[in-house]
């Protein structure tokens, strides 16, 4: 969850960290702090609790000396609350080295222990510190940074990624990853590190992902990277496909706003070059081949939050189009349960980092049991890819905010496209049929810029329900899943109670919260793509409505039975019913980012929330 930067290279050290970090906020965190080697080759720290803004205020008012070498972290509270003390970094070596972390040391106490036999003192709460200081008593046996690095990191448990200098060794960062992300930015007489590219992307767009177990040192001239055991790593190299522009609001009241009305760029990135002659080409699925696919008999789809909605998306249309059966396991429960899964069964994984610790233990558990496994992300050189077969990139491009909303698109298009293909695969549709969903598919990009060119009654409507303490949403079929949607995003921006039902379950229990005056959105289906599920649709907003309930409808635009019953319809364009939820959602996440903002809240950093979780 947390933001870490590394820097060696030229004297503009802070500069770097700070801008790291500030691209970083969108992880989530309570508290940031720096540690630089400067000019003078003293070891400088600062640290304050709350935003990067009071870290700022602080350095503004008392300076740091800068330096060609520092490290900077965001803190999500963990061990200890969010403090001034145990904020990062944290010292060793009596205050000559400085360490930050991600994740979390599962075996600190124990650790905490032995050094207090030692004789060591604390000044925090936190496990990070206790690497720190682990650390620094390794350094004064081998007076060697790398070194007792190793040393140090080969007896730690969980999580972690950690970065540490050593004022005796400027020029160098050292940094090390286990089930947290870390990635390496490559530049001209200058080296970086980072939890993701964000941190180093306004520099450079060369990076190098570092893999489970493995140690890197930077210089300003060279990186070496290394097993735990201090054995030589390939690393692969990458570029970035976006700059630091990309992650700028460029003018928006937020980065949700900005990255919604980015919403048909990302779905139409997401399948440029993959649709061929009205047909699915996916060159990404040559790691497990279309043979492999033909034998599938079994697919199971792992995710959290809003991924898992676009995977229930993924369900219905790969069930229908290849006939082949579909589970959406939430990825926390997926290997508690012990699952049954073989070389017939793909797993996919989706997650928008590519980091979400549920999901990357769920795949691991996929793989060890023989299943095939295929990712679908929207992060270059992510954790979860590398330990995939195959991947399918999603192009949504950054997501700051922290609630999603591109990326749900681009990760159902996604799935669609991989739908599509297996149909090919498998022969269970027609190329024609192929070629009209690809073709409705195409479309939806500029239906989507329809829907939000026309979003002023949307801000009127969360302007008039800002006191508002409950929302309804209800949908059936693939209206069902666009329901959990709404629900979520109004409870990650507004905090208020909101929940997402199947409209035929209605009856079966959630019909006793209708009371007068009661907001319900009604997700209803196309009148010509679904007529029976439209007419069943139709008798649940009588049903509410005959209870005093304030009927919120997204409907198809022309839908002349919705009018008469709704107190407020937002129109979509017709789209085939596959294809509907990707315009119907809009409505709902532009009402969630609009309400909060009556609330005078902040839409991209909901309280207690993060944008990767990277602890499971």
């Amino acid at each position: 969850m947390c933001g870490i930067v590394g820097y060696v290279g030229t004297s503009k050290s802070i500069e770097v960290l700070l801008g790291g970090l500030r691209r970083l906020e969108y992880r989530g965190y309570d508290s940031a702090g720096i540690a630089v080697i400067d000019e003078n080759g003293d070891l400088q720290t600062r640290k304050r609790a709350g935003k990067l803004a009071t870290l700022l205020g602080d350095l503004e008012s008392n300076p740091l000396a800068n330096g060609a070498t520092g490290i900077g972290h965001t803190r999500w509270a963990t061990h200890g609350g969010p403090t001034d003390g145990n904020a990062h970094p944290h010292l060793g070596d009596d205050g000559k080295l400085a360490l930050i972390h991600n994740g979390i040391i599962e075996n600190f106490s124990e650790l905490k222990q032995e050094l207090l036999s030692d004789g060591y003192v604390f000044d925090s709460e936190t496990d990070t510190e206790v690497a720190a200081k682990l650390l620094g008593r390794e350094y004064g046996r081998t007076k060697s940074l790398e070194q007792a690095f190793r040393n140090t990191v080969q007896r730690l448990e969980g999580a972690f990624t950690l970065l540490a200098v050593h004022r005796d060794e400027p020029g160098l960062v050292v940094g090390a990853r286990r089930n947290s992300p870390l990635v390496i930015g490559l530049g001209d007489g200058e080296n970086f590190l980072g939890s993701d590219v964000a941190a180093f992307v306004e520099f450079t767009r060369r990076a190098v992902a570092i893999g489970q177990d493995q140690m890197v040192a930077i210089r300003p001239d060279s990186v070496t990277v290394t097993d735990f055991l201090g054995a030589p790593v390939q690393a692969d190299e990458f570029e970035v496909a976006w700059d630091a522009s990309a992650s700028e609001k460029g003018g928006w009241s937020s980065f949700m706003a900005k990255e919604i009305t980015e919403g048909p760029d990302a779905v139409a990135n997401t399948i440029r070059g993959r649709i061929v002659d009205g047909l699915v080409q996916l060159p990404d699925l040559d790691g497990i081949g279309d043979a492999a696919l033909a034998g599938i008999t079994r697919i199971v789809i792992v995710a959290c939050g809003t991924a898992s909605y676009s995977g229930i998306l993924g369900k219905y249309a790969i069930e229908s189009w290849s006939r082949v059966p579909v589970e959406v396991e939430l990825a926390h429960e997926f290997r508690y349960r012990e699952p049954v899964l073989d070389s017939t069964t793909l797993v996919i994984s989706i997650s928008q980092s590519g980091e979400t610790m549920d999901t990357r233990m769920a795949v691991q558990y996929a793989s060890e049991h023989g299943a095939r496994v295929l990712s679908i992300c929207n992060t270059q050189g992510a954790t979860i890819p590398r330990e995939s077969e195959a991947v399918i990139y999603t192009h949504a491009g950054p997501e700051v905010a922290v609630a999603s909303t591109k990326a749900f698109l681009a990760q159902v298009a996604a799935l669609y496209l991989f739908g599509l293909h297996l149909a090919r695969v498998r022969g269970t549709l027609s190329d024609q049929v192929i070629a009209e969903n690809c073709a409705e598919l195409v479309a939806i990009p500029e239906k989507l810029t329809r829907v939000l060119e026309s979003t002023d009654s949307i801000a009127q409507l969360a302007g008039w329900m800002a006191d508002t303490r409950a929302v309804l949403f209800l949908g059936r079929h693939v209206g069902y899943p666009v329901a959990l949607e709404g629900a979520l995003k109004l409870k990650e921006l507004a905090y208020i109670h909101a929940e997402g039902f199947a409209a035929g379950e209605l009856k079966h229990g959630p019909i006793a919260l209708i009371e007068p005056g009661q907001p319900v959105f009604v997700i209803v289906p196309s009148p010509i793509g679904q007529p029976e599920l439209h007419k069943k649709v139709i008798s649940n907003i009588k049903e509410i409505e005959a209870r005093g309930a304030r009927v919120l409808a997204i409907a198809e635009a022309g839908d002349a039975f919705v009018p008469p019953l709704a107190d407020v319809v937002l129109p979509i364009p017709l789209a085939a019913p596959f294809f509907e939820p990707l315009l119907a959602v809009a409505p709902l996440q532009i009402f969630a980012m609009e309400l909060a903002t009556a609330k005078g809240l902040d839409v991209d950093q909901p309280r207690n929330l993060a944008k990767s979780v990277t602890v499971e």
